[in-house]
């Protein structure tokens, strides 16, 4: 069931024992919901928490978590503001669910990965780690953000007709530049989702947050 506290709608599926002990943020791509990506989220780290919301800003229609001037060309000043709400939602919804919020990890595909990489650049407290599926750079922050501790896996398609070329190579200069560690995964694949780019963010999120759980 959907929920509207917090300034967006939103799922939230409670942690089961065993599971990762991190918060996965599902940021959909443009025309998603906060269904969309429960499923995987279930697939990338089995019983860990979930907090999905669903964009705000409408593009015919379709959810989308900020504005863009066309295909390709990001409203970085509508990109800012949705950054600082996105990081407000995060921090409110720690509170309200009870959850650890210097463990909380995005998983965003396409625009909500753009939103993601936006989030850590101009806010960088505000998450603990992400999986960015088919992400461009979508700013250059005014002052390189400290990113220390903060763990990235950036997955892209050699194919991507969406991606313009070499924004993966940037935005993982980009990261790694602010302190971030960057696992940069390049698949034969357009802008779609692979069981490979699903296997490989299962097994990064294991290994880089699984060793948390014993102890």
């Amino acid at each position: 069931m959907s929920e509207q506290p917090l300034g967006f709608t939103h799922r939230w599926v409670p942690p089961r024992p065993g599971g990762l002990p991190v918060t996965l943020l599902l940021l959909h791509g443009t025309g998603g919901s906060e269904h969309d990506l429960l499923p995987l989220g279930e697939a990338l780290a089995p019983g860990a928490g979930m907090l999905s919301p669903r964009g705000k800003v409408l593009e015919r229609g379709m959810p989308r978590f900020f504005r863009r001037l066309a295909e390709g060309v990001l409203d970085q000043a509508d990109l800012r503001v949705r950054a600082g709400e996105l990081a407000e939602f995060v921090a409110q919804a720690a509170s309200a669910y009870e959850f650890d919020p210097e463990a909380v990890v995005a998983v965003g595909f396409s625009n909500g990965a753009n939103i993601a990489a936006g989030t850590m650049l101009l806010h960088p407290s505000a998450l603990a780690g992400a999986v960015l599926y088919r992400a461009m750079v979508p700013l250059e922050p005014e002052a390189r953000p400290d990113l220390a501790g903060v763990q990235v896996f950036l997955g892209a398609g050699r194919r991507d007709p969406m991606v313009p070329p070499g924004h993966a190579e940037r935005l993982t200069r980009m990261l790694r530049e602010a302190g971030a560690t960057v696992t940069l995964a390049w698949r034969d694949a357009g802008h779609e989702l692979t069981s490979e780019d699903v296997d490989g963010g299962a097994a990064w999120l294991a290994q880089t947050f699984g060793n948390e759980a014993s102890r």
